[in-house]
């Protein structure tokens, strides 16, 4: 088992929820981002999800865009991204999902992309504006390199395509909770509950939702729904760009993973001997 999945079913197997944030990667400047890495891997995180900057992020909000346009000021590319990974990922116990447009993967080769990704400890892909119908190449090409591409599910996917997708995600099923680019929502949609439930009936591979996730209490809910990972992005970008940077962040990643934690009752659940 790949070391998404693992983290994830182990995780499950404690009724637990995973908390995965999600940072740009050289906001403010790639020696930022390789503490932030480290201090959101010490303070709660269970996988990280490690945005490239890319100069055309359509289903980026404006937080996200504004940070990859900070970076990219900065002269970041895909290159020191992965040379800090590799001093990076040794200390870390989370997996690193690198989330990246389609482009940037083609114009390098999709093999040699992977290859590269793969020798700096990179073990889950997210790519937003890839086609389903032109994944699986890149699905089996991951697999040879030991890494899980994770497909996403939109609130207006057809059940035809739920199945489709839930078929070929790796690792876990990204349902996005709302229509639209990422960032912060004062509320997360109760569609996502019917969609968790919608989602359940097909398949038994882990959901993590994100796009709106910001606050503990949103959290708290979309796991109460059923989600066995919260995906959060926006409001990691915001607090590290903040004054208070990596202190910002470690106070959001505890609040956040405090608030998915197992209930006393969900504990003496999963202690109740079987019969």
């Amino acid at each position: 088992m790949n070391a998404i999945s693992s983290r994830l079913q182990s995780l499950r197997d404690r009724s637990q929820c995973a908390l995965i944030p999600f940072i740009t990667a050289g906001d403010p400047d790639l020696a930022t981002t390789a503490e932030a890495l480290q201090v959101l891997d010490s303070n709660g995180a269970d996988l990280i999800e490690l945005g490239v900057p890319y100069s055309d992020p359509l289903a980026d909000g404006p937080v996200i865009q504004a940070a990859a346009t900070r970076a990219l000021q900065q002269g970041t590319k895909l290159e020191q991204v992965l040379e800090m990974l590799q001093a990076v990922t040794p200390k870390l116990k989370a997996p690193i999902i690198l989330f990246t447009y389609y482009n940037p993967i083609l114009n390098r080769g999709i093999s040699s992309f992977l290859e590269q990704v793969a020798s700096v400890g990179v073990k889950g892909l997210v790519v937003p504006d890839l086609p389903l119908e032109e994944a699986d190449e890149l699905i089996a090409t991951a697999a040879n390199w030991g890494i899980e591409l994770i497909l996403l599910v939109a609130p207006t996917s057809s059940q035809t395509r739920i199945d489709a997708i839930a078929g070929k995600s790796q690792g876990f099923i990204y349902l996005v909770s709302v229509t639209g680019v990422t960032g912060m929502r004062a509320q997360i949609q109760s569609r996502v509950a019917d969609l968790l439930t919608q989602m359940r009936q097909v398949t038994d591979k882990p959901i993590g939702v994100g796009f709106g996730i910001s606050q503990p209490e949103q959290a708290r809910q979309v796991k109460e729904w059923g989600a066995d990972a919260v995906i959060v992005g926006s409001a990691f970008v915001k607090a590290l760009s903040s004054d208070e940077g990596l202190q910002a962040v470690e106070s959001l990643c505890k609040e956040l993973k405090s608030a998915i934690a197992p209930t006393k009752q969900e504990g003496v659940q999963r202690l109740a001997p079987v019969h």
